[in-house]
């Protein structure tokens, strides 16, 4: 571990991305990502099942992908960048997501912020 990021983990809010946490999570990045493709995103909107097999998904991977639990999504190790992409398909804002890393609905996350008309 970088000697920068000691006890970094202890931070609430603050997920560690590293090599580790990487590879656990690539299998579940890349099929995140695969959602630049049309073809992937037809198939997880019409069978999501189907394509959670297709990428042999863990259990794990399907229950948080299905929930769009964004925070357990991020302890996993889901890229930021691939989350969005999950949030362009379901609908879900960027504000939507985040106050969901929080724990938060979305009024309530929008009260912490200082941008009017924010959605």
């Amino acid at each position: 571990m970088n000697p920068q990021l000691k006890g970094v983990e202890k931070l609430e809010g603050t997920y560690l991305f590293d090599l580790a946490t990487s590879a656990k999570a690539l299998r579940l990045n890349r099929f995140l990502h695969g959602f630049t493709v049309p073809i992937n995103r037809a198939l997880f909107k019409g069978d999501p099942e189907a394509a959670f097999d297709k990428a042999r998904l863990s259990d794990e991977e399907r229950r948080m992908v299905r929930e769009l639990d964004w925070a357990a999504l991020m302890r996993y190790g889901a890229s930021f960048f691939c989350l969005e992409k999950l949030g362009r398909v379901k609908g879900v804002s960027n504000p939507e997501m985040v106050a969901g890393f929080r724990g938060e609905s979305l009024e309530e996350f929008l009260k912490t912020r200082n941008v009017p008309g924010a959605r």
